[in-house]
């Protein structure tokens, strides 16, 4: 059942104008409406905020944002404020789209949902602090910490992407590189793959004594642990992809006076690039993990070291800051590969579901 069924059930819709057709209409006007349906819970988490009573006794600080005076809960309305014109112009920008439309309204109710979560996290976080202090602020608290040291945290969300950008290209590029070799060449396959099935199940971060022995900075050492986890899932489902190119594809092709050059670079790595890139996204989650390990552990900077330096002073409203930058950049990091994947497999649409 859809949200808009317990907001419209037993009202009447407008009717259609002259010449409009019904269905049309019908179908624009609940459009409207899940649209709104879609706003209404982090507006609801505004007026939470402004309305419920500040009933725990909390420091409020006022500071200076370009000019602008802002204290906590003003910053947390003005993102909730950002959130409702973001859906809204989304929904505008939908309309005229029937499947970016069906996308939209497939989310109204997780939109909603997660509005009532933070209205709800608000009351016990920040106004009635029944959660357990300091360990689980409210999410003014945490819009708090950009008020704070939003450069800072700014300055290590630069170091992570740059830490990750040179281990996952890296590490994706050996991947596919070795994944080719050993699946086009069994001599290869003879040697290389026992190391890599022994090798690719060890955690990257056991690894860790070593590089920092064998490599002269601790930015290359981290490096090093990010190429290593994710070489192994990109290797292994590469090397499945090529081994598995059906005969028929390359008996084809040799019979056009295809070359091996041809044989691999035109049949056997199209064939395999599906898998290619499932190897890419599972790479993508263990190279963000070992990535934010690794700045825990020796790193002059990155969100990692911001976590862990911010616990040490029992800051945990500045950890909650760093898990909610790193929840967007793996985010971005996962559309951007999937942008990837959509634009080199456009072929496969209407193909595979």
């Amino acid at each position: 059942m859809s949200i808009l069924s317990l907001f419209s059930k037993g009202a009447a819709l407008p009717r259609p104008k002259p010449g409009q057709s019904p269905i049309l209409f019908v179908s624009n006007s609940r459009y409207l409406l899940e649209s709104t349906v879609s706003v209404t819970g982090f507006v609801t988490a505004i007026l939470v905020n402004v309305l419920f009573p500040q009933v725990a006794e909390i420091e409020t600080k006022v500071y200076q944002i370009g000019g602008l005076e802002l204290t906590a809960n003003l910053a947390y309305r003005i993102v909730l404020s950002g959130i409702v014109l973001l859906y809204a112009g989304l929904s505008v920008f939908s309309f005229f789209d029937p499947a970016r439309k069906e996308k939209f309204l497939s989310r109204v109710p997780f939109r909603f949902a997660s509005g009532l979560a933070l209205a709800l996290w608000d009351i016990l976080g920040t106004k009635l602090q029944w959660l357990p202090m300091p360990f689980f602020p409210g999410p003014s608290r945490i819009i708090e910490a950009f008020l704070l040291e939003g450069g800072f945290i700014f300055q290590n969300t630069l170091y992570s992407l740059r830490l990750f950008t040179v281990g996952f290209a890296s590490g994706v590029a050996f991947g596919v590189g070795t994944g080719i070799l050993i699946g086009w060449f069994p001599k290869i396959y003879y040697w290389v793959f026992p190391v890599l099935k022994i090798t690719g199940v060890i955690p990257a971060v056991a690894w860790m004594p070593f590089a920092l022995t064998l490599f002269p900075t601790p930015f290359s050492a981290a490096a090093f642990l990010i190429v290593i986890c994710a070489w192994f899932p990109v290797a292994f489902l590469t090397a499945q992809g090529i081994a598995s190119t059906p005969r028929t594809l390359f008996e084809v092709a040799r019979t056009l006076g295809a070359k091996t050059p041809y044989l691999v670079f035109h049949v056997a790595i199209p064939h395999a690039t599906p898998q290619i890139f499932t190897g890419i996204s599972t790479a993508n989650g263990f190279a963000f993990t070992t990535l934010v390990m690794s700045e825990m552990m020796g790193q002059p900077g990155g969100l990692g070291y911001y976590i862990n330096a911010s616990k040490v002073w029992s800051a945990y409203y500045k950890v909650f800051a760093a898990i909610l930058v790193m929840a967007i950049l793996f985010s971005a990091i996962m559309k951007v590969i999937g942008a990837i994947q959509g634009r080199v497999l456009r072929w496969q649409k209407g193909v595979v579901r």
